[in-house]
């Protein structure tokens, strides 16, 4: 709707430059956006106040030469106004809000999708867990945010392509290592011969009775039998990150989160891309010794000051690898790359993007984009859980899952801002009532199955477009619907661009109000057999459209509850 009312501003300036009532030249920028009052129209655009410093006319004067050449007879427009310095209100006709019904029964599924992103490529990498014990519940905000961007990328047209990146070299490996080699000795975490750093939970128990029992694990198409030696902490180091890995793919798939490929940091520095990077940046001159140590001169990019690169020991720090990791991503013809990560990793933002400019490798400015998210709070009975039974220090994702159901947990994780924190409300999200934001979206699509079923009975069916006697949907709880489904696309579209889940979550629990509230107020079967399938129609339309929406979230759409 939005883009025809555009498309009719277009129009009409066409008219006001061929009669010289405005004088030709550029279009600025304008808008045709929803106004944020009530009364001020179905839509409202600024283009008048726009043009007016260019045409060296008022606001008003131009909006009225506008509003005069508007073309007549598309049979969307019931009026138009001018309000305030100049802005044109657009009322529509009831019939051009009805017609939105005849694409979603047209479009079905695929309702709600665009191509915008035209096939291009495009790679989402989220979770990368390092693999030094079970996801934790800000894993599982990265799995469902990374996820649910994915499907939205897919569904607005964007090749998409899943990726997980294992931080499985550095410190925290060798601790994992040193703690699975104390079990394996018999080693208690109370013991003084404890690793300073170790790992302590029960799964580390766990990893140790596999090892020595010489058991196999698979992950991601790759096996690792336990040696058994607990001297030989490299073949314990393999199992072990063997083990966490599957783990973490296991607890994914209960999340119904897959990948499409898989990265080892441990292979940037095996296949030698590290060093290369490395090696390239110092060519390029945007290095330099201090201290015993190598810098960049991140300075010349933005940041601060300027990084340490390779450490005294010779070891590099951090974001390096980070940085041949993008640089492979490059390299591999994503011309678009979205990281989404725990904005713990913020300070890494600048540092990968100024290694990347420091390459010289045509890498744009911004590249990649980045989606953090704030940590999560669980509650409880009103207070904060904080452990897990078996991860010992953290509240884990299967813990979640295992409590409260996948789609709960999924819906609650998105159902905020990324860059906001969120409380997870166990109580809450366990209610089977209408207080539970995706119990109450669930039970809209239900309760609209249950009505079909009902009118099955009655001898009532939902009819096609073609029969279905849309202008009697014109009470006010009807119209309400009608205008939210014909927002599902452009929400989509928003929800995808500027990487905001929340806006699926925030719209289907809006239009499960609305639905609930046109229930409660109008009888759908009644004596009268056109308005019945008119309303039966419409419910039609609004199940397709919830089920589309939970679906981009990777939550499903019972018929029963």
């Amino acid at each position: 709707m939005r883009e025809q009312l555009r498309e009719l501003v277009r129009q009409a300036l066409e008219c006001c430059y061929a009669d010289n009532s405005l004088t030709p030249g550029e279009i600025p920028p304008y808008v045709v956006e929803v106004p944020s009052q009530d009364g001020h129209g179905d839509f409202a655009s600024n283009v008048a106040m726009t043009l007016a410093r260019s045409q060296k006319r008022s606001p008003r004067a131009v909006a009225q030469a506008l509003v005069a050449n508007l073309p007549q007879g598309t049979g969307i427009l019931h009026r138009v106004e001018i309000a305030g310095p100049g802005f044109i209100n657009f009322f529509l006709q009831d019939a051009a809000w009805q017609v939105t019904l005849s694409e979603i029964e047209i479009q079905g599924a695929d309702y709600g999708k665009s191509n915008a992103g035209e096939g291009k490529k495009v790679q989402v990498e989220f979770v990368s867990a390092n693999p030094t014990g079970p996801l934790h519940i800000g894993h599982g905000r990265g799995a469902a945010i990374g996820d649910t961007l994915c499907r939205l990328l897919a569904a607005t047209g964007w090749d998409v392509t899943r990726e997980f990146y294992y931080n499985d070299a550095g410190a925290q490996i060798a601790n994992l290592a040193l703690s699975v080699q104390a079990r394996c000795l018999g080693i208690q975490a109370d013991d003084p011969r404890w690793p300073a750093n170790g790992y302590q939970g029960e799964y580390i128990r766990d990893v140790a009775r596999a090892y020595l029992a010489g058991e196999t694990v698979e992950a991601d198409d790759r096996q690792v039998t336990a040696a058994r030696d607990t001297d030989d902490l490299d073949a314990i180091r393999e199992f072990s990150v063997a083990s966490l890995r599957r783990e973490q793919d296991q607890d994914l798939t209960a999340f119904d989160v897959r990948f499409d490929v898989y990265s080892l940091e441990s292979e940037l520095y095996s296949s030698g891309r590290v060093d290369r990077a490395v090696k390239r940046m110092v060519e390029k001159n945007h290095t330099y010794e201090q201290d015993n140590a190598l810098w960049l001169r991140t300075t010349d990019f933005g940041d601060d000051k300027d990084r340490v690169m390779r450490k005294a020991d010779g070891s590099y720090t951090y974001f390096v690898p980070d940085v041949a990791y993008h640089l492979d991503k490059w390299e591999r013809g994503f011309v678009r790359v979205v990281n989404e990560q725990g904005a713990d990793h913020h300070s890494t933002v600048t540092r990968v993007r100024a290694g990347l400019q420091a390459l010289d490798a045509g890498v744009p400015l911004g590249w990649p984009e980045y989606v953090l998210h704030q940590m999560v709070t669980v509650m409880r009975g009103g207070e904060e859980v904080k452990i897990s039974k078996r991860a010992g220090s953290y509240v884990t994702l299967r813990d979640l899952i295992d409590e409260v159901g996948r789609d709960a947990t999924r819906f609650f994780f998105v159902m905020r801002r990324p860059d906001s924190q969120l409380v997870f409300d166990i109580d809450l999200a366990k209610q089977q009532t209408l207080d539970n934001p995706v119990y109450y979206v669930q039970y809209a699509h239900a309760r609209i199955k249950s009505i079909f079923a009902n009118a099955a009975e009655k001898g009532f069916t939902p009819p096609r477009f073609r029969d279905a006697a849309v202008a009697r949907l014109e009470t006010p709880e009807e119209l309400a619907l009608i205008r939210l489904l014909a927002a599902f696309p452009e929400t989509v579209a928003g929800a995808a661009a500027f990487f905001e889940p929340h806006r699926i979550t925030g719209y289907l629990q809006e239009l499960a109000g609305l639905f609930h509230g046109f229930y409660n107020k109008n009888r759908v079967i009644t004596e009268d057999a056109a308005l019945t399938g008119a309303r039966l129609f419409l419910l039609a339309c609004v199940a397709t459209t919830l089920k589309n929406g939970v679906g981009m979230l990777g939550i499903s759409a019972p018929e029963s509850m």
